[in-house]
């Protein structure tokens, strides 16, 4: 039955049109014709075919990976493709790779944080891959206390040379993407020290390996740190240990941006902010929420089209039995978690906005609204990725015993993503990042100061603790105005009862330590209130496609209900709701997944990925599961042979009561 697709009916009963459906979710029609096509360009590529990897040992995967990227950069080359174009290319290989690093956080660094003249001498290399560049921040004993690095960079007067030195075991780099096997250069972070006086971290552009044979240069001592989590999955990176042993380097690759050492050695700020490095922070945790609704999307495209397939139980007088789609157990599992990716991608969207905003406000010395598009920028990354880490198990849950198999394209997913919890900031670190920002803000409230961007809801406080939710039917947790009160009385009441407990203590530092567990959720409150307010904002765009905007209006309304089913007990307790209002809720969450329901396989469509980028049996387009779940047993290597390798040695003495003679 070759061509069969198993899921055309449920594609036949969409309420709305698809095509535009991938515009919104990508960005525009531009962007979706570019994504298409080399998405299409990648999967039809056999160097880059990706169905074999979690059963190669360590060495064969990177190897496989190296593979992979030297004909990846050969094809961008050949194909001449525009950086957008190489972008998409990167993407669609979907392999974890030293390239990540070198394109994702050694170019935009650089960039960031060098002087023109760095800019000039070190970009050309990186950009034509004549060098390959790491981040070697985190160490073995600090990672989120960046201030607390022990890496040690001395300036040499004598010969106008930086000395740097790995003085303890601790001190070790650990961690860096890259860095393992594959890297040249690293932007290795280091306490900057002249004239024994300790200036804090720095970074410095600083060679590791010859760039012709290699080999580590004289000092460093460099490789990878061992296998990670997972088959397959992150083990395609080479993170990497390194330590240096009177290691010099130019002064000049001192990154100079923000502060300079001179020849006499005097340290020297130079007439830049040191809040310019902000945004190359913004812009890496803006990549991080949009890569989150990219995975989530991909984990509820496999488990919604799988539960449309499988069929269990509800068979009457011998007929079909019922898709598991359909209980309602699976949609209130499943459900939101389509919401929530649709959710995170539209406030993916706006943070690139908020990024754009961010870098002319710098260039234009204006530094106002800097510390809420930080604190903004950390709680998302926090969010996201927590809630996109949880939802990627959630589907291989809803995918029964067949989500625990690797051709599932699940476990790989996981293993993939979790890292995203603890890199680019701890989660729970940068959640009390955000709650001190919210202290603060509410401090200043009395003051008359102005709440600015995410908080402005903040300076409505006098309102929001009044307030009153005025649900008195189903339908009127439909309307934006209720959900978006409701979210914004339950933030600004959490913030302003943890305001009131930390005032209760003489010393502040000792009260944020106390209270640090309801300072994380107040947090989570108030970014949860940016991804509703978010959608919201989204939903008044003019979006063109028939019954596209209904869609959208049916998910965020499920996003925001199915928080407020989740989170009950915060929005109860600060009385932005009371409990018949949330019974109401929830009857009203029942009725829009009854809506979503003949949608649902359309909605996953929509994210318009290949069977390749998929890398899901389960997941397939065409719905056409079970033979090849049964096709691919037969490729595993275990199955070569019929008798098992160690047959003769281990089974053949057990079953003839040999063993005592047989050499183990």
């Amino acid at each position: 039955m070759e061509g069969v697709d198993h899921l055309a009916h449920e594609r036949s009963k969409a309420q709305f049109d698809v095509d535009q459906m991938k515009v919104v979710w990508v960005g525009s029609r531009h962007a979706l014709q570019v994504s298409d096509r080399i998405a299409r360009l990648v999967a039809s590529d056999p160097v880059l075919r990706k169905d074999n990897r979690t059963m190669m040992t360590r060495k064969e995967l990177f190897k496989n990976t190296l593979r992979k990227a030297a004909h990846g950069w050969k094809r961008i080359n050949e194909l001449r493709l525009s950086e957008e174009e190489a972008s998409w290319f990167r993407h669609y290989v979907d392999q974890p790779a030293y390239t990540d690093l070198h394109w994702g956080m050694f170019v935009p660094f650089i960039k960031g944080s060098g002087t023109e003249e760095q800019q000039k001498k070190w970009l050309p290399l990186a950009y034509k891959m004549q060098i390959i560049g790491c981040y070697a921040q985190t160490e073995l004993g600090h990672g989120s206390n960046v201030q607390g690095l022990e890496t040690t960079a001395t300036f040499d007067p004598k010969t106008d040379e930086f000395v740097l030195n790995s003085p303890t075991l601790t001190s070790s780099k650990w961690w860096p993407g890259g860095l393992g096997k594959a890297a040249t250069h690293a932007v290795a972070f280091a306490r900057l020290i002249t004239d024994g006086k300790d200036h804090g971290v720095n970074g410095f552009i600083v060679q590791l390996r010859s760039l012709d044979d290699h080999l580590p240069l004289p000092g460093i001592t460099v490789g990878d740190i061992g296998m990670k989590f997972g088959n397959g999955a992150y083990n395609s990176m080479d993170n990497g240990v390194l330590r240096f042993d009177n290691v010099r380097i130019p002064r000049d690759q001192m990154l100079m941006r923000v502060a300079q050492v001179t020849r006499e050695g005097k340290y020297v700020q130079s007439n830049v902010p040191r809040q310019l490095l902000y945004g190359t922070m913004v812009f890496v945790r803006q990549t991080i929420v949009s890569d989150a609704s990219t995975a989530l999307s991909r984990a509820v495209c496999i488990a919604t089209r799988y539960s449309a397939v499988r069929r269990q139980f509800g068979s009457e007088n011998g007929g079909v039995e019922t898709q598991v789609i359909d209980y309602k157990t699976q949609q209130s599992r499943l459900f939101p978690l389509l919401a929530s990716a649709y959710a995170f991608r539209f406030v993916g969207e706006w943070l690139k906005w908020l990024y754009t905003d961010v870098t002319q406000k710098l260039q234009a010395n204006d530094f106002a609204t800097l510390p809420e598009a930080h604190a903004c920028t950390a709680g998302l990354k926090s969010l996201t990725t927590s809630a996109t880490a949880d939802a990627i198990e959630e589907c291989r849950k809803l995918c029964g015993g067949h989500g625990y198999l690797t051709n599932s394209g699940l476990p790989e997913l996981f293993a993939v993503y979790v890292p995203a919890c603890t890199y680019e900031g701890d989660n729970v670190v940068l959640l009390l990042q955000v709650a001190r920002f919210l202290m603060k803000t509410v401090s200043q409230l009395p003051s008359g100061k102005k709440p600015v961007g995410t908080t402005s809801y903040m300076g409505r406080a006098e309102h929001l603790i009044q307030c009153r939710c005025n649900v008195q039917k189903v339908e009127d947790w439909l309307k934006p105005s209720v959900i978006l009160e409701a979210f914004e009385a339950r933030a600004i009441r959490m913030s302003i009862a943890c305001a009131q407990d930390l005032s209760k203590f003489s010393n502040q530092e000792e009260g944020f330590a106390e209270l640090s567990s309801n300072l994380a959720e107040a947090a989570v409150a108030h970014c949860q209130l940016i991804v509703i307010s978010k959608f919201i904002e989204k939903l008044q765009q003019d979006i063109p496609g028939k019954g596209v905007k209904e869609q959208l209006q049916n998910l965020c309304n499920i996003y925001a209900l199915y928080i407020i089913h989740k989170h009950l007990g915060d929005f109860l307790s600060t009385g932005s709701i009371t409990a018949k209002q949330a019974s109401l809720a929830n009857e009203q969450l029942r009725s829009l997944y009854s809506k979503l329901r003949p949608n649902a396989i359309a909605l996953v469509d929509a994210f318009n990925y290949t069977d390749h980028y998929l890398g899901s049996v389960l997941g397939r387009y065409d719905g056409d599961v079970y033979p090849n779940l049964y096709a691919e047993a037969w490729k595993d290597p275990l199955n070569e042979s019929v008798v098992p390798d160690g047959y003769r040695e281990y089974i053949q003495p057990l079953l003839k009561n040999q063993l005592r003679n047989a050499r183990l």
